[in-house]
């Protein structure tokens, strides 16, 4: 669900079932003309409906980090820690065009990073990406 989804009075009765938190981060340049930034809104929509839609009940999406400069690693991990500070239990970065590796955002329990997925062996696939969730749980 979106964060926006959410009343203050359904939030409080329903939040020990929300324990993920997906950050969708997009990562612009500011140098992107008009269309290019549709696309890369796009791909990133695209990427965030194979997490959104299948754990629809447990995960909690929050606004976009839209652009990368110097210092966005680390308001990534700033951003991890203080959703966890807040509540969940688990936070996943989710980027469609930044090769964001594990080690970078150590704040969060998973890092999505399309580019690093296609290039690895298991490429994008909805169950491989729906395992990656599943397994990040069980730890």
């Amino acid at each position: 669900m979106k964060f926006s989804d959410f009343e203050v009075g359904t939030w409080e009765e329903n939040q020990k079932f929300y324990d993920t938190c997906l950050i969708p981060f997009t990562g612009l340049s500011g140098l992107e003309s008009p269309p290019e930034t549709v696309q890369a809104l796009e791909r990133l929509r695209n990427f965030m409906d194979m997490v959104e839609i299948p754990f629809k009940g447990r995960i909690v999406t929050y606004p976009a980090i839209q652009y990368a400069g110097e210092g966005y690693v680390n308001l990534i991990n700033e951003i991890c820690q203080k959703v966890k500070s807040s509540g969940f239990q688990h936070v996943v970065v989710l980027t469609a065009d930044v090769p964001l590796q594990e080690g970078q955002i150590y704040e969060s329990d998973l890092v999505l990073s399309l580019p690093i997925i296609e290039a690895s062996h298991e490429g994008k696939n909805d169950s491989e990406i729906r395992m990656k969730i599943q397994d990040m749980w069980r730890r």
